[in-house]
């Protein structure tokens, strides 16, 4: 894997041993970041199911102010941390949580985010516990990234889908206020 554009152009970043993380591939993140770049400067960016951090380390190359990484798995989170100091990125903040109660922590926090990237496994069938957190930090002009397996459509109550594309098994929807 490597980071697409931005300062950090062509530099390979690690992915986490084992198949508990499946990472965007480069060609899923190149065309994710194509439809989002004009929120991408100057972002703050909240990296869900992070994994190998990638989709937030491919922000933050292309401007991003800020990205916080929420991940549980530990050998992801040294993975993330290995990857910022690699990459000598800044502004980043790494939490160890399920998605879920980091999104919890940051709503009553009353942080907002211009960007949410959610890539949860794509076996997980539950989705409201997550839909519940997610309006609540995503900044008024905000958008959501959301990438599940191609067959599932999800639906995020208070956001309106934006765009939905299928790249292979994948399919990204953007989401954005209604």
């Amino acid at each position: 894997m490597r980071i697409i554009a931005g300062t950090r152009r062509g530099h390979t970043i690690h992915a986490p041993k084992g198949l508990d993380t499946r990472p965007t591939s480069d060609r899923v993140r190149e065309s994710v970041f194509n439809i989002i770049a004009p929120w991408v400067e100057g972002a703050r960016v909240l990296d869900l199911y992070a994994g190998s951090g990638a989709m937030g380390l491919e922000a933050l190359s292309r401007g991003a102010e800020a990205a916080v990484f929420v991940e549980s798995d530990p050998e992801a989170l040294r993975t993330i941390e290995r990857n910022l100091d690699k990459l000598g990125l800044t502004g980043a903040r790494v939490v160890r949580h399920d998605a879920v109660t980091g999104l919890g922590q940051e709503t009553g926090a009353g942080r907002k985010y211009d960007l949410v990237l959610a890539d949860p496994p794509y076996d997980m069938t539950d989705y409201q516990s997550l839909s519940r957190y997610l309006p609540g930090v995503l900044a008024d002009d905000g958008l959501l990234v959301f990438e599940t397996a191609a067959k599932t459509e999800p639906d995020v109550p208070g956001l309106a889908v934006r765009t939905s594309r299928r790249y292979g098994s994948t399919r990204v929807t953007v989401f954005e206020h209604r």
